[in-house]
């Protein structure tokens, strides 16, 4: 790989080193036949009059970006067999042992207490508990406002990143059609990315503290299932009639975000595989994304164009709110088959007053179909550079 050039040597020595690795995914892993097996052995970077210094920081950056986003794309090319709830807070745990992260999970009997409503609903029809996965990154001394930012105690910021974990959905009672089901166990990829990217800042280390939160579980149908017309109630006391149980992310992300909020959290971006109107809009070209913060979404579509990922920005009028009021009761979770990718970030916008918030609609850049020239088919690993280079900018912004 030639470098040419002093100016951004680190740089183009992580986006080497990182390219290479992402390079090297196949989604493959259970085949036992004709499998193409790859490694790199050695890599080397030349460059006419570098900074040693610099090249060898780039490249220690690219080799952790390009890890974290193949573990994301790891993580969602498992079977649901392979990646329940309970699996991947494990994986999470690992994570956290590994690379010095704090971690905890609320178990359903928690879930109870903390009136998290939504997220059991959807949880109910499941032999597998749910799991809510919590990942802190607190850096030495606490980061630039001290150590009550993590803590989440007013003094200072918070960033939070909430993924949706449904380890497979098959629509509950509103069961989906056979045909692709098999896909649906991509279904946590927004979970997986927050995985992903708490795993690479951990070892990156930026000056911030950053919060992961996971809820996730299994959307099945049983005679325990909830059922359509159903009304749950969420963390923060919201009602919610349950029109489509295949509108489940939402329902999770819903007391995601508000448990993030009770951790501390300020600024919030979510991020899911959660509407297919997202695909009729944007294909699997552009990431949607929606939210309050106009300077966080701005933060967003910058930080992706530095790196490679495009994001388009979709609308959040307050005439969209109308689409999901309930009669029976506050709101309902799908607004009708117009502007769908709208109506959902309006339905968790309610649940993200009182905060800077973004919302991330993934369903569909988060799966290739076909084989690109730079990335196999399958898991993508969307929005681990970008939500990365986010963290970067802030912690630059913070250090000023």
């Amino acid at each position: 790989m030639i470098l040419r050039g002093p100016d951004g040597e680190d740089e183009r020595a992580a986006a080497a080193v990182e390219g290479a690795l992402m390079g090297l995914f196949e989604p493959d892993k259970y085949r036992t036949v004709e499998k193409e097996e790859r490694q790199i052995e050695r890599l080397t970077l030349i460059a006419s009059g570098a900074d040693e210094g610099a090249l060898k920081r780039g490249a220690e950056r690219g080799r952790v970006v390009g890890e974290s986003v193949n573990f994301t794309r790891d993580l969602a090319n498992e079977p649901g067999a392979y990646m329940t709830p309970t699996i991947m807070a494990e994986r999470a745990r690992e994570i956290a042992e590994q690379f010095g992260l704090e971690f905890d999970v609320l178990e359903r009997e928690q879930m109870e207490r903390e009136g998290m409503g939504a997220l059991l609903s959807v949880a109910r029809g499941s032999d597998e508990p749910p799991k809510l996965i919590v990942l802190k990154y607190t850096p030495e001394g606490g980061g630039p406002q001290g150590g009550g930012a993590a803590a989440g105690d007013g003094k200072g910021e918070l960033l939070a990143l909430v993924g949706k974990g449904i380890t497979f959905d098959t629509g509950g009672i509103s069961l989906k059609p056979g045909e692709n089901m098999e896909l649906m166990k991509y279904d946590m990829t927004g979970g997986a990315t927050v995985l992903g990217v708490m795993r690479a800042i951990a070892q990156l280390k930026p000056p911030i503290p950053v919060l992961g939160v996971v809820p996730s579980t299994e959307n099945m149908p049983s005679g325990k299932a909830t059922k359509p017309g159903d009304v749950v109630r969420a963390m923060n006391g919201k009602t919610i009639e349950v029109i489509n149980t295949d509108a489940e992310g939402r329902l999770i992300l819903a007391d995601g975000v508000c448990y993030a909020k009770k951790l501390g959290a300020t600024r919030v971006v979510d991020m899911a595989t959660l509407t297919g109107a997202v695909s009729i809009a944007l294909g699997d070209v552009n990431t949607g994304v929606l939210g309050t913060d106009q300077a966080l979404i701005d933060e967003l579509i910058a930080a992706g164009r530095e790196v490679g990922e495009k994001f388009w920005q979709l609308p959040l009028d307050k005439e969209y709110t109308k689409q999901i009021k309930s009669d029976i009761a506050d709101i309902k979770n799908v607004g009708g088959r117009k502007a769908g990718t709208i109506t959902a970030a309006a339905f968790i916008k309610e649940f993200a007053d009182g905060i800077s918030w973004a919302h991330l609609d993934i369903a569909g850049t988060a799966w290739g179909d076909e084989a690109k020239p730079f990335r196999a088919k399958g898991p993508t690993g969307v929005a681990v550079r970008t939500l990365l280079r986010l963290i970067e900018h802030a912690a630059d912004a913070a250090g000023k």
